[in-house]
């Protein structure tokens, strides 16, 4: 896949989406995201402290495991009919999407707690918010971008 292919399907969807079926998107994959997380941090506090399992292989299994929860529910809810790559490719770009996602988390927390001294309470839903836009627009624009019209 060349570089200007995910350019290109960015900036189609970005510029064709009408409002109805880009508010339904954001919704169906708002309650999706919400459901990975829900897996995501339940697993990590029961592995943590009902299993005594490290926290830091508790936070991979969680996070894989919303990733998981988050790519299947999308395709089958939120992106259905919109399939562009093979299923692995697709998952792929989902996985490398989230890591990304995950990675610009941890700055977002740094820079909100460690650098302008916010509370983690205050900063994670404002980081939430951030990733979970960054997210939807990435994996709508780019993995499960409306077919042009011929």
């Amino acid at each position: 896949m060349s570089v200007a292919e995910p350019v290109g399907a960015l900036a189609r969807a970005m510029r064709a989406p009408t409002l109805p079926q880009f508010a339904t998107d954001l919704i169906r994959y708002g309650a999706c995201s919400a459901a990975a997380l829900t897996l995501d941090y339940g697993l990590l506090l029961l592995l943590t402290y009902g299993f005594a399992v490290p926290y830091l292989t508790a936070s991979a299994i969680g996070f894989m495991s919303g990733l998981c929860l988050a790519y299947l529910s999308s395709i089958a809810f939120v992106f259905r009919g919109r399939r562009r790559l093979t299923v692995r490719r697709e998952f792929l770009g989902f996985s490398l999407i989230g890591i990304a996602g995950l990675v610009l988390t941890q700055l977002l927390l740094a820079l909100l707690v460690g650098g302008a001294g916010l509370s983690v309470a205050v900063a994670k839903p404002i980081t939430a918010v951030v990733v979970f836009l960054f997210n939807f627009g990435l994996r709508r624009g780019i993995l499960f971008a409306a077919r042009a019209a011929a």
